[in-house]
């Protein structure tokens, strides 16, 4: 079938679909529901091959064209023979896995069992989920590193070319950790976190841009937030730096490691939360008061169209009010800023201080009002002071990229026994989230790469994989043909022609 005929029939099938929509107003009453009964059967096609996964091809042949797999069997040796699988076959069975849908290894085996969803990958037979467990004990603290790294080197390929526009002048590099608790009793290397739970701790350094997680580094659960932060710091500047103008660090107060400070401020800028010390509370207090300037902040949601719908009663509040529970309200918010050097640096850095008026009620009465003081350290001197907030404040959006990975992807859930080989999981794992920033990034459309990137995972896997096709498998190159129209499957198909048009250096 031609490229012109598969655009007719999807407009076709368009037409029928809006066809519908435009009686949506116009039907006379109905005597019966909309949903019937009756006149439905199953059967099971003799020759017709299909799956649910449509948009697992796209993702493949995006795979091929960056060399991924060839980078990983090139650099990791973990498989003294390959009867039939080598190491790519593994990780991307896994990454795949979580891109179909899936949220455990064990959900493997239902893949294995599905011809069509093989031949679509070109795969006579795919890895079983106790193979898949056993793939992720052969790994060493070294190998699991230098899977990340084999990642790594594709990525500048897409940054390069139609993601160079999502990084932008500065490209933001993320730091957190995040814990990864766990119900089991017998997982080397899990500990008892500060919360009393039982679990890992691990380290998450990602790309702001683009969504991407860099590094992904489990540790103990009793592990401190900063621990070991600073050489991943230094491994993820190293690789963004080469391919964008500027790059900004940034890290809540746990990392705001001064002894590096000096030596990060040659190669990028930062913007790290700052303990509130006596120390620099008391010079915030002795600040003149024209050195203070009222924050704004941005309004959450601004209408496209200026129209605004009418606000509903705070339910929470009221209840709040009328039985006197204690409550926190904030009043306002001012911004300074002063230079500082921390004992440990050489140079003298930017300071720039939040002061917040808040109110302490019990129901509607106020008890006593509160000033606290939130710093931030940065290298940055072209933007004003709250600017500076709002891009440290930025840093935020993190979470929700750490809250992806622990219930979207679930690749924070720890389902083996010790703790390299469950880092090695979250590697793996992780890939089916960047697999969707770089999918993201080869849409046509600047605003789609820009929404696909910020998508949640399930919602990413519902439009753009599952989509119904038929598998026609023929001697030299395999067909998805779309079987039904969707919204999203012409931009699937668009998806697929960029990729197969875009040559990668």
């Amino acid at each position: 079938m031609s490229h012109g005929q598969s655009r007719g029939n999807s407009a076709r099938r368009k037409r029928k679909v809006k066809a519908r929509h435009c009686k949506a107003g116009r039907r006379r009453a109905r005597a019966k529901p909309v949903f019937s009964a009756g006149g439905l059967h199953y059967e099971i096609g003799a020759r017709t091959s299909a799956m649910s996964y449509g948009g697992i091809g796209a993702v493949r042949r995006l795979v091929s064209k960056l060399g991924l797999a060839r980078e990983m069997d090139r650099r990791l040796e973990l498989l003294r023979r390959h009867l039939p699988y080598h190491e790519s076959d593994h990780v991307l069975n896994i990454a795949y896995n979580l891109l179909c849908g899936g949220t455990r290894l064990e959900d493997l085996g239902g893949l294995r069992h599905d011809a069509a969803y093989m031949d679509a990958l070109g795969a006579e037979l795919i890895p079983s989920p106790t193979a898949a467990g056993d793939f992720t004990r052969r790994f060493s603290e070294s190998d699991v590193i230098e899977l990340m790294e084999c990642i790594n080197a594709v990525r500048p390929k897409l940054w390069r070319g139609r993601g160079r526009d999502l990084l932008g002048p500065v490209a933001y590099v993320d730091v957190d950790g995040t814990l990864a608790p766990t119900l089991g009793k017998k997982k080397a290397g899990m500990d008892m976190s500060y919360k009393g739970v039982w679990g890992y701790h691990p380290l998450v350094v990602s790309l702001a841009n683009t969504g991407e997680v860099l590094y992904l580094v489990n540790r103990p659960g009793n592990a401190v937030s900063h621990r070991g932060a600073a050489a991943w710091i230094d491994k993820a500047l190293a690789l963004v730096s080469p391919h964008v103008p500027g790059v900004c660090v940034r890290g809540d107060t746990d990392f705001s490691l001064t002894v590096n400070f000096d030596r990060w401020s040659e190669q990028a800028d930062f913007i790290f939360g700052y303990d509130a010390q006596p120390a620099l509370v008391a010079r915030a207090e002795a600040l003149e008061a024209d050195a203070w300037t009222r924050l704004e902040r941005e309004p959450r949601h601004v209408s496209p169209t200026g129209a605004t719908r009418s606000k509903r009663e705070d339910v929470k509040g009221r209840i709040v009010r009328e039985r006197g529970y204690a409550n926190k309200r904030l009043n306002f918010e001012d911004v300074a800023e002063y230079d500082y050097r921390p004992a440990k640096c050489r140079k003298t850095y930017r300071m720039v201080v939040v002061r917040k008026n808040i109110s302490r009620m019990k129901g509607e009465l106020t008890l006593v009002e509160e000033i606290r003081y939130f710093f931030y350290i940065t290298t940055r001197r072209d933007p004003g002071a709250a600017e500076v907030v709002r891009l440290a404040n930025a840093r935020s959006d993190q979470e929700n990229v750490i809250e992806q990975l622990k219930n979207g992807v679930n690749a924070l859930r720890v389902p083996v026994y010790d703790l390299v080989s469950n880092r090695a999981y979250m590697v793996m794992a992780a890939l089916a989230w960047n697999l969707k920033s770089f999918l993201a990034m080869m849409m046509h459309l600047k605003a789609d790469r820009r929404r696909y990137v910020a998508m949640e995972f399930r919602r990413f896997v519902r439009e753009m994989i599952l989509v119904p096709c038929q598998v026609i498998r023929r001697a030299r190159q395999t067909t998805l043909r779309i079987i039904g129209w969707q919204p999203t499957t012409d931009r699937l198909f668009s998806v697929w022609r960029t990729i197969e048009r875009t040559g990668f250096g």
